[in-house]
């Protein structure tokens, strides 16, 4: 009956990312079925952790962030947890080896959303990496099975790939992260004055940190490359959107990419994926 219990857990992180994230659900899906259930379980778990510090006025946040690190800790080193995305969580770490310091890393960079407001460059990298970079990893983890080598081959570009995505949604965000929570994350940068000069910097970064991330994504196993290459794709389109409108849009909507749009994506990676169009000449 824990079998159960444990394809229970995975099916319920597996509705949390179905109705938080179209973009990431379609990614894992396009992953070998072997990896759906752990990434299920990954995105279960820190988007849990993203609603407590984001969404939950209401109540003591400290508080529950306090107790769901408790709670993630007692889970990963008892294998069990009745928290049904905490127990998918703790599966996933025990099986795969997610470090501890990777776990620490992403809750110390929620517990900094219920402080911050404005960051420095210090505090930016360190949110930038505890809250999207050790995602990254933790999913590498997963792809890589065991395969320490090629863990440490890809970390880089992992990193990379996961600082991409968080600036995209930090742009895509502003407005919101600025007038709901108070926050604003890029380094002196300022929501009221925020220029074309600011986004420009702001985007150079962001365009360095996806070319590196290519490269890792050619190197992923094929099992994994697809998926990878999709939310790659999407976020790269997404991104190419903001670049086009003015700084002065950022301030008043969210950009976002319509669902049709995914959709055309999804089937143009295919493509592309089966005619081996995205891979190098040594694939």
């Amino acid at each position: 009956m824990l079998e159960l219990f444990n394809q229970t857990s995975f099916h319920c992180s597996r509705i949390i990312t179905e109705q938080y994230s179209t973009s990431f659900t379609l990614g894992i899906r396009t992953l070998d079925r072997r990896f759906h259930m752990p990434i299920y379980g990954i995105y279960g778990f820190v988007r849990c952790a993203d609603e407590i510090v984001d969404t939950f006025h209401d109540f003591d946040k400290k508080a529950l962030l306090d107790k769901f690190r408790e709670d993630t800790y007692s889970a990963i080193k008892d294998r069990i947890s009745v928290n049904p995305v905490l127990h998918a969580f703790q599966l996933v770490a025990n099986q795969y080896g997610i470090e501890h310091e990777l776990i620490e890393c992403f809750l110390d960079s929620m517990e900094m959303d219920l402080y911050e407001q404005d960051y420095t460059s210090d505090n930016y990298c360190k949110y930038i990496y505890g809250s999207a970079e050790v995602v990254g990893l933790m999913c590498l983890r997963v792809f890589c099975e065991g395969d320490r080598d090629m863990f440490e081959r890809l970390r880089d570009g992992a990193c990379k790939l996961g600082a991409a995505f968080q600036k995209v949604n930090f742009l895509r965000d502003m407005k919101s992260d600025y007038i709901e929570r108070g926050r604003v994350y890029f380094p002196g940068v300022q929501f009221t004055t925020f220029d074309p000069d600011s986004k420009h910097e702001i985007e150079k970064d962001i365009e360095a940190d996806f070319d590196a991330a290519y490269q890792a994504i050619l190197m992923l196993p094929r099992g994994a490359r697809q998926g990878v290459y999709l939310a790659y794709v999407y976020y790269r389109t997404l991104f190419d959107k903001i670049k086009k409108i003015p700084a002065a849009r950022i301030q008043e909507e969210r950009i976002r990419v319509a669902d049709g749009k995914k959709l055309a994506l999804l089937a143009h990676t295919y493509f592309k994926f089966r005619m081996n169009a995205l891979m190098p000449a040594f694939f």
